[in-house]
């Protein structure tokens, strides 16, 4: 996920100046008219139904959102067509952040107008992260399978893809495997899509030059090693890569996601994918809504949003695959043409466990900044 959302694995925290705005003034969480609040309803239906979720997001008049980069997954399009369908605007905070970013904000501006009411972040992120969240099941819920959501609603995948080296062709080499990396030819020419310690793209694509290097997914050690051997040899660049970064050609090497890496196509023609068959390694990130939101209504009506097939369709469409796009190829709500163009993956993809992206994280927390200084 996803100016390559550098977010993930983003990097930039909030400014003291935010951490001290106060609550503005205007109308507190809405009441549907035949249901209960929306702040505490766990699907539509305690709220009254689908409809009066709409007019109670409506009366709340906003939906604040964070650390999504309008190129990322294609949050741009969705962004608008939440507002396009409900009159809703979105406040979108801090596009670049990281998943940390996004809780460090929870907590930060508890009780303020100006917190998220809604999440994007990585799996570390969120099973650390549970009391913070509020349970919610969006209509959709039966299509989600139960690996890929918390019982209760506290969290629950939404799209994902696979880790991948994105390279302009014109500046360096082919690449056929991770090794080549290492050559003179990349000198000054490798980056993360963040900081691996915060984000879940970076952490992601060190655990992908861990399983390429004989790791495992219980040993993340061997991908620290390798980005230690990049950075004695000069070819990691300490820069969190960007749409930005890559359309200037300052990182012409980027570990990310395959969609968000894809999507460099478009600024930079001669953009080439490489998914290593040694290692190919899947991901989703999930949804969450905050406890404390100060648009309840607006939060989980974002979220019935995002799990209907135009939603679903929408984080297709920037490449992304869908956590209902199984469901929706059976029941023929699928967008085909989006399908068509996701990257090809050729190979037995692998997972992280929950406690294995914990450990994983853990893992960094104490050696990646020993590893690269």
């Amino acid at each position: 996920m996803h100016n390559t959302r550098l977010r993930r694995l983003h990097v930039l925290g909030l400014t003291a100046g935010a951490v001290m705005v106060l609550a503005a003034c205007g109308g507190g969480p809405a009441s549907s008219s035949s249901g209960g609040s929306p702040a505490t309803a766990q699907s539509a239906a305690d709220a009254g139904g689908l409809n009066a979720l709409v007019t109670a997001a409506k009366k709340e008049g906003k939906l604040n959102v964070i650390a999504l980069p309008p190129d990322w997954a294609n949050y741009g399009a969705i962004i608008s067509g939440f507002t396009a369908k409900y009159g809703i605007p979105i406040d979108s905070a801090n596009p670049n952040g990281s998943s940390q970013d996004e809780v460090n904000a929870v907590q930060q501006l508890a009780g303020t107008s100006r917190a998220p009411d809604v999440l994007d972040v990585g799996m570390a992120v969120a099973l650390a992260n549970t009391n913070l969240f509020a349970p919610y099941k969006v209509t959709s819920w039966g299509d989600i399978l139960d690996s890929q959501k918390e019982a209760t609603g506290l969290w629950f995948q939404d799209y994902g893809g696979y880790m991948s080296i994105g390279y302009d062709s014109s500046k360096v080499p082919t690449i056929t495997s991770i090794q080549d990396l290492l050559k003179p030819e990349f000198k000054g020419k490798v980056a993360l899509n963040g900081d691996p310690t915060k984000a879940n793209a970076a952490l992601n694509g060190v655990m992908m030059a861990s399983l390429a290097n004989g790791g495992s997914l219980d040993d993340i050690s061997k991908g620290v090693d390798f980005f230690h051997q990049l950075k004695q040899k000069g070819n990691f660049v300490p820069v969190q890569a960007t749409t930005a970064t890559v359309k200037n050609g300052s990182t012409p090497v980027v570990f990310d996601w395959d969609y968000l890496s894809a999507a460099h196509g478009t600024d930079v023609p001669t953009w080439k994918v490489f998914v290593p068959s040694n290692a190919i390694l899947g991901g989703y990130y999930a949804q969450a809504i905050n406890k404390q939101a100060p648009h309840p209504a607006a939060a989980r009506l974002w979220m019935e949003y995002l799990y209907s097939d135009e939603g679903q369709n929408l984080w297709l469409k920037g490449l992304a695959r869908p956590v209902r796009m199984d469901a929706m190829q059976k029941k023929g709500t699928l967008d085909k043409a989006a399908a068509a163009k996701l990257p090809p993956v050729n190979g037995k993809p692998v997972f992280l466990s929950a406690d294995q992206a914990t450990n994983a994280k853990n893992y960094l927390a104490d050696h990646w900044a020993q590893a690269i200084g």
